[in-house]
């Protein structure tokens, strides 16, 4: 069997070079024969894994593969997760009659999300009979979006979904 240096290290009896260099902390340093290295590693309940397999003999070392493996794993899911863009959308209400201190106050918070780094979702609810004002809700959200365009671009223009319009802000980077 060719062993690829990239690739898994060789474990117990998958080497094949009769002379190996041991290295660890609890044992000599020095060149075993491959079935002593093998005996030692069977009284002392751990695995003998080839490190590296360049060199003439090889450098093993004797530890738990399968525990060495479970923390690579771990390790590798944990750096994959810090990696990950975690993306929180921020969503903000208004109605077709909302008036300027509101729409101000909520213009404010929009802006505070969008420098947070936060997407934010801007919906203008429509209940009963106010969906006949959809023009409205329409002048509201792009005003918003004309007022925050210093911070922030526009993802998704104002459209209809049910009762409900939306815009979609995305902070400029």
């Amino acid at each position: 069997m060719k062993h690829n240096i990239d690739s898994i290290p060789l474990v117990n009896e998958q080497i094949t070079n009769l002379e190996i260099r041991i290295v660890g902390d609890d044992i000599e340093n020095r060149i075993y024969s491959l079935r002593e290295a093998l005996d030692i590693a069977h009284d002392l309940g751990l695995d003998l894994v080839e490190i590296t397999a360049k060199v003439y003999p090889p450098v093993c070392k004797f530890f738990n593969y399968k525990k060495f493996l479970y923390i690579k794993k771990r390790r590798q899911k944990k750096f994959n997760k810090a990696r990950q863009a975690r993306l929180i959308v921020k969503e903000m209400r208004f109605s077709p009659h909302t008036s300027n201190h509101d729409y101000e106050f909520k213009r404010k918070s929009v802006r505070n999300f969008l420098e947070e780094g936060f997407k934010v979702k801007s919906l203008v609810f429509f209940k009963g009979r106010s969906i006949i004002y959809r023009n409205q809700g329409r002048i509201l959200l792009l005003r918003l979006a004309n007022d925050l365009e210093d911070c922030s671009n526009i993802e998704k223009m104002p459209s209809m979904e049910g009762k409900r319009m939306f815009l979609i802000l995305v902070p400029k980077k």
